[in-house]
């Protein structure tokens, strides 16, 4: 039974599974399972290699679509620290919110609702003109977290 093969290579990541047994060969065949869906598919040996190409192309877009719709779903935007608070306290994810760039407000937004700063992003977002935490100018967004 190779059934603990399969796991023991599912669980390093193999992204694609090979089933080749003296049937698939006698048809010239073989089958391939995609280890995001667990969907198998017959497949031609001659044309196996570009096969797996265009499969591993599938998957690499499938995860990245589906990463980045959760990512998109799970990041909330705040303009308020109260809006900060509620966000980290309710909802899991990331806050998006305008910053200042000065360290205290870094310090109190993780006294007060637990989160620290993760990233500012090349493309920055107008979502407001003050900074969440004291109400002074600001211009750069920046993407909150805990951390776990």
């Amino acid at each position: 039974m190779p059934g603990w093969k399969f796991n023991q290579y599912e669980m390093k990541g193999i992204p694609v599974r090979i089933e080749i047994g003296p049937k698939d060969i006698e048809n010239n065949q073989a089958v391939l399972v995609r280890r995001d869906t667990r969907a198998k598919e017959v497949c031609n040996l001659n044309c196996l290699n570009d096969r797996i190409l265009a499969v591993l192309d599938e998957i690499h877009k499938s995860l990245y679509e589906k990463t980045l719709k959760n990512r998109e779903e799970r990041t909330f935007v705040a303009k308020t620290i109260e809006e900060l608070k509620y966000n980290a306290k309710n909802k899991s994810g990331f806050t998006k919110a305008i910053w200042c760039g000065e360290r205290e407000c870094e310090e109190k937004i993780k006294a007060v609702a637990g989160l620290t700063s993760r990233c500012i992003p090349f493309e920055q977002e107008e979502i407001d003109t003050k900074c969440a935490c004291c109400g002074r100018k600001a211009e750069k967004m920046i993407y909150w977290g805990k951390a776990y």
